[in-house]
């Protein structure tokens, strides 16, 4: 198995940095977190990811793929499947590549993100749901001669999320664990691998929606499995199977994984926005529902990296789905 290498790492990200932005740290050290965590002494630090280029982590990982094709291969352009922030990053990198990219997406996607994919100059085709939405970027792949981008599974999308971990270690290096939302484990695997090479006393804590637990079923079962429908408001981590190569990345470096709810995200959504002035998809506030809810206790007293992953909302959704309290 291809793991990403502290060396690889560190030599992508050199490769990327004409590209992205490295994001910022921020301590969150309020009387309104203190208050939801009932815990004066646990000490948290923020990974501000929302604030990478397209407003999700996802440039990285696609620039990543784009960046080791060839000419010929980057002339017949890239398709790729997302309910919106991959898709969004997939035609911000082909834009950026001179290249074109045909992304299909679910007729359930926000709007808001459809008319982002449009704006880099994306083609954009719309399907009845996530399934028939991998089944579909076959088809073009297929037909086209495009190169699909996955939004989760391989070596070069890891090598690319792996540089969150990397950067996050050299801006907070004394972190005692770390909490990273799971879709279909390309963040979390390529992020735990490089945390754990780097600091392997930091704990990697994994978080899924209820509704899209695809990765707790396969470290219950020991293999990859799959969900029939996704069932959380967050979109974003609404994977529908796990994969072979992140499911092992996530098995081998990540300590634990625990399971939020929707309402859960919601609150912390909440929190974000009164407290840190941060409007976040709910998939941006799933590690902080972890913190929050399943983990406080278990981290208690330390110094914990969360991670705000996207931001891809629009308002009117925002207002519908955060609870401010």
């Amino acid at each position: 198995m291809q793991i990403p290498t502290p060396g690889a790492i560190r030599d992508l990200r050199e490769r990327l940095a004409p590209y992205i932005l490295t994001t910022p740290v921020w301590p969150w050290a309020s009387r309104a977190l203190r208050a939801a965590l009932d815990n004066d002494a646990t000490q948290v630090v923020l990974k501000l990811e929302l604030f990478q280029h397209t407003g999700s982590f996802k440039p990285r990982g696609a620039l990543a793929v784009l960046l080791d094709l060839d000419a010929a291969a980057l002339g017949r352009g890239v398709t790729a499947v997302s309910a919106g922030n991959h898709a969004i990053a997939v035609a911000f990198a082909a834009h950026l590549l001179g290249t074109t990219a045909k992304v299909v997406m679910p007729k359930t996607a926000n709007p808001f993100r459809v008319r982002r994919c449009r704006s880099y100059g994306a083609e954009v085709v719309l399907v009845d749901d996530v399934q028939a939405a991998f089944r579909h970027v076959q088809e073009i792949e297929q037909a086209e001669g495009r190169s699909f981008v996955h939004p989760y599974e391989g070596p070069r999308t890891a090598l690319g999320t792996a540089t969150i971990g990397l950067e996050w270690l050299e801006q907070a290096p004394d972190l005692d664990a770390v909490i990273i939302p799971i879709g279909g484990g390309g963040l979390c695997g390529g992020m735990a691998a490089a945390i754990k090479q780097i600091n392997p006393a930091c704990a990697v804590y994994g978080v899924e929606p209820e509704g899209a637990d695809s990765m707790a079923r396969s470290f219950a079962a020991g293999s990859p499995q799959a969900i029939d429908r996704v069932r959380t408001i967050a979109d974003s981590l609404g994977a529908p199977y796990a994969l072979p190569y992140s499911f092992e990345l996530c098995r081998r470096y990540v300590d634990d994984l625990v399971l939020i709810d929707d309402e859960a995200m919601r609150r912390a959504m909440g929190l974000l926005y009164s407290d840190m002035k941060l409007a976040v998809e709910p998939a941006g506030a799933a590690a902080t529902a972890a913190l929050l809810g399943p983990l406080s206790a278990r981290v208690a007293g330390r110094r914990v990296g969360v991670i705000i992953c996207g931001a891809n909302i629009d308002l009117p959704t925002f207002a519908q789905q955060a609870i401010v309290e």
